[in-house]
Formats: structure tokens, sequence, C-alpha cells
């Protein structure tokens, strides 16, 4: 009953806008309010990534990453030329996965911690893919389903945090994890300032009905996630998973270089999530 209680107190809180963020992302969530202003100026955001040492390293590092380091690019050492190089659109993904991943980083539990990390892989993960199902396969906006990639799974990580705090809280849960689920991320994205389009699609992923052909973002994410070779530790049973996985890439057996792709997509995965370790 106890938990219940807990339950019910993380639910209203999150429903009156009431989360609690680590205090180290601030500079992203500042970052983030620039970079949405439509009067702000390149030196200005240049300022706010440089008057923050780890998020000037993380968008040097993010901007020698594989997806966004073309054909033979030199490596960039200094973070005016990473924000010339990510752009605005990218650099809001760089502040947005600053703070996902921070919830992760703050655990006390270590089966948390772990369960953290692995969000974040998977995370990265289908990130990459989606990055490379828009190009080839939707064709939908890869700098978009990169965004849309990396914060989609922003309410579980905030449900992590708040199991750090309530410990049992998510066994308690049970058949109620979706429900939970949704309310959680809707306000988590909404916080985030996720476009509302990005986050319609992210909560729309419940239903795991796919078009054919895929078209769009939320096709696009959920390609990416049936496609994506590392399991979420939140997601539906492995063999549900496998099962669904299996469906889809029979679904596209019309794309014949997919193979490619996909290990194009997780060398990406594995660049993009060394960039943004925190």
């Amino acid at each position: 009953m106890e938990k219940l209680r807990d339950i019910a107190t993380i639910i209203s809180e999150v429903q009156r806008g009431e989360l609690v963020f680590p205090t180290s992302v601030n500079a992203a969530l500042a970052l983030q309010l620039a970079l949405a202003d439509p009067e702000c100026h390149d030196d200005q955001v240049t300022r706010k990534v440089l008057g923050e040492p780890v998020l000037a390293a993380r968008a040097v590092a993010l901007a020698n990453a594989a997806v966004f380091r073309r054909h033979g690019a030199p490596p960039i050492t200094g973070a005016r030329a990473a924000v010339m190089r990510l752009g605005y659109r990218n650099l809001y993904s760089l502040a947005a996965a600053m703070v996902v991943r921070q919830f992760g980083a703050r655990l006390r539990d270590p089966q948390l911690r772990e369960r953290a990390d692995q969000l974040w892989k998977y995370s990265a993960h289908v990130a990459a893919i989606a990055y490379q199902v828009a190009r080839h396969i939707t064709r939908s906006d890869p700098d978009t389903a990169l965004f849309a990639g990396i914060v989609h799974e922003a309410g579980n990580f905030y449900l992590l945090s708040q199991a750090d705090q309530v410990p049992g809280v998510l066994e308690e849960l049970g058949p109620r994890m979706g429900p939970v689920q949704e309310i959680v991320s809707r306000e988590v994205l909404r916080k985030l300032q996720v476009p509302e389009q990005v986050a319609a699609a992210i909560i729309s992923l419940r239903d795991g009905a796919i078009s054919l052909p895929p078209v769009g973002l939320r096709d696009t994410l959920l390609l990416a996630r049936h496609l994506c070779p590392v399991l979420s530790p939140v997601l539906a049973p492995q063999d549900d998973y496998l099962v669904r996985r299996a469906d889809m890439l029979h679904c596209l057996e019309a794309f014949p270089d997919l193979a490619e792709l996909l290990d194009l997509a997780a060398a990406e995965a594995r660049s993009m999530g060394n960039a943004l370790l925190a």
C-alpha cells in the first residue's frame, strides 16, 4: 500500500509539472532555451557552449563522431568549429542527450545504474539506426529522427531516477507500467521542450503497428527500435521482441542493402554513444 502511495505521488508531481532534474543539466537546458529563441545568434550559442566545459567537450566529441564526420573530414579540436559542424538542430539534440544521460549518471543503486547504462546504449543505437532509416527507407528528415531517437526513452530514464529514490517502485507498478510510462513521457518531453510533432510520434510508439510502406517519423522510430541489436531493459519480454523483429525484417526484404545499412548504423551508434557518454 505504501508503494502505491509513492506511485500516486510520483504521477501527481509529474502531472503538475514538478519534475526534478539533476542540477548538472542546467547548462544543457539553458542551451536548449537559447537555441529555441528565433533571435538567437551564433555568438550567443558558442558562448553558452564554451561556458560549460563538459558541454564543450561533448560538442567536440559529437562533431567528430562518424554520423557527422563525412567524406574524410578532418577532426575538429575546438568548440567553435564543433558548433559550426553540428548546427543548431544537432546541438539541440546534444543538449537533450546530456539531460537524458544525467538521469542515469546520478543513480546510487548499482542495478538501476546498470539498467540506465543499458537504456542509454539502446537509445544511442536507436538514434543512429533512425538516422539511416530516415535517409534510406522512410525518406524523412534524418536530423529529426536522430533527435527523436535520443529522447524517445526520456520518460523511462526519469522513472529510473525516481526508483532510485523510492526502491521497489518499478516492480510495484506491474501491469500499470504502460499507462504510467505514457504519463511520465508526456511531461518529461514537455519539460525538455521537445517539439509537439516529435513528442506525438514518440508517445504513439506504444501502438506497435507500422504502416506498409513505412513513412514518417513514427514509422522511422518503430523500424529503428525493431532493428536495434541492443535490447532495452524496459521494453517487452525477449520472446515477443524477437518475434516482432523477425516480422520487421520480413517486411523489409524489399531493401537489399539493409544489412549494410545496419552495420553502418551500428558503427555510428558506438561512435555517438562514446561521444555523449557522461
